[in-house]
């Protein structure tokens, strides 16, 4: 046996193939060079080790006294504001997602370009940045955690709805037949076997953004759109390092409790 293998004729090259790789390799290679010609880096200023040693020393010696003092305008309070801002958000964006996951899903008994037209808006809408959109909305609702809300939920149609419709597009199409076969409708059909399938993909796909939302919300208070944003960049301004630390860390805590909760959750239900 062992002597038959030897035998063997050796796999022929694939020329073609191996060129291929190979202008891939360069033109990456091309690219990233292009990229860091692009930068603009006049090195490294003589402040920034001793700014980071001041909010290391912030996050070893923060302000316990700003965790909780009933004003509405402590830790706790911004940090619950925050977590408020990324839930609604994310609410709001997974309710509307939904039909626009539909119409940009490719279904065999969709015309190609219906939904071309669907991925197209969607590329549209999440072109915008989560910050330029905020700036928008305080213009529109005035600063506060309604801007924040109305940003996030909006920018967070147009991933929100890609992921979903990528979950349509895989789903299995036997659960569909079946329907079909038992005589029911295209209502029947959306309600007894593709959103049953399409459940697990949308909690999971909804858990996962509403973590990446805790984050931008913690951002959008940057630029007023209400949540711990404000008072991080009100005490970075004034250098107040104790104050920086304790929001810094209730950041860090409240991110791994949320990715922890939304990993439990998702174990159960998917």
């Amino acid at each position: 046996m062992d002597n038959t293998l030897k035998k063997l004729p050796p796999k022929p090259v694939n020329y073609k193939t191996r060129t291929i790789h190979w202008l891939i390799a360069i033109a990456s290679i091309v690219i990233i060079i292009w990229s860091f010609t692009g930068m603009d880096f006049s090195g490294i200023k003589a402040t920034a080790g001793q700014i980071a040693g001041a909010i290391i020393s912030g996050i070893f010696h923060p302000d316990w006294s700003y965790v909780w003092n009933g004003s509405g305008e402590d830790l706790i309070s911004q940090l619950w504001e925050t977590l408020c801002i990324a839930f609604l958000g994310t609410f709001i964006s997974a309710v509307i997602s939904l039909p626009f996951a539909f119409w940009a899903a490719n279904t065999k008994h969709k015309k190609w370009y219906a939904s071309r037209s669907g991925k197209l808006v969607l590329a549209v809408i999440r072109s915008f940045p989560e910050i330029v959109l905020a700036l928008m909305f305080i213009k529109a609702v005035g600063p506060g955690s309604a801007a924040g809300v109305f940003a996030l939920g909006f920018h967070s149609v147009g991933m929100l709805a890609k992921l979903f419709s990528e979950a349509i597009e895989n789903l299995e199409i036997g659960a569909n037949e079946a329907v079909i076969a038992a005589g029911g409708s295209k209502w029947n059909i959306v309600m007894f076997s593709t959103m049953p399938n399409l459940m697990p993909a949308l909690i999971s796909n909804t858990l996962y953004r509403f973590d990446v939302s805790v984050r931008s919300a913690s951002i959008l208070g940057l630029v007023g759109a209400g949540g711990i944003g404000y008072p991080l960049i009100i005490a970075l301004q004034y250098r107040q390092w104790n104050r920086v630390g304790i929001i810094l860390l209730g950041i860090v805590i409240m991110v791994i409790l949320i990715d922890w909760i939304s990993g439990w959750i998702r174990k159960k239900l998917v």
